[in-house]
């Protein structure tokens, strides 16, 4: 096949939308707060498998994005720092493929004034939205459990 066994596959995009808003006390506001992400820009290093991947996995053209709604948060710091790392969670509901479960992220974030940045991973089993591992072609196999990243940057709003 050309490729040393076992080896990572990992899907980016930088078709990302939406926002999380956070009180100054640290509350989400639920109803404010959702993240979308464009699943049919997702690239490897490899076109055939993802193809295969939005075709047969994912089924972008009738799931076209994932959905992640916030709404609760757990250890932001009180009061809400001015500058230097953060860590907390992010707590919310994923939705892919129509089918919406729970999801909690670990944020790690630098803060610079009214700037943060930073990233937010979570695990997610893919049987858990009704998605089949492939075995087969260009994709081998893939495990049942991914890591999701997020890298982000933001700004406070007055």
């Amino acid at each position: 096949m050309g490729r040393n066994l076992p080896n990572e596959a990992v899907g980016k995009t930088k078709d990302v939308s939406g926002v999380v808003a956070i009180t100054a006390q640290g509350a989400i506001v639920a109803n404010q707060s959702k993240v979308t992400v464009d699943l049919r820009t997702l690239r490897s290093d490899d076109g055939q498998r993802d193809r295969f991947i939005q075709g047969n996995t994912l089924q972008t053209q009738r799931f076209p994005n994932a959905d992640f709604v916030a709404t609760s948060a757990s250890g932001i710091p009180q009061p809400l720092p001015t500058s230097g790392e953060v860590k907390f969670q992010l707590m919310g509901d994923l939705t892919v493929r129509g089918v919406t479960k729970p999801a909690t992220w670990e944020v790690a974030a630098t803060v610079t004034g009214q700037q943060l940045a930073g990233t937010a991973t979570t695990r997610v089993k893919m049987t858990d939205f009704g998605m089949t591992p492939p075995r087969v072609g260009p994709v081998l196999s893939i495990e049942d459990a991914l890591t999701l990243e997020l890298e982000f940057a933001a700004s406070g709003a007055a």
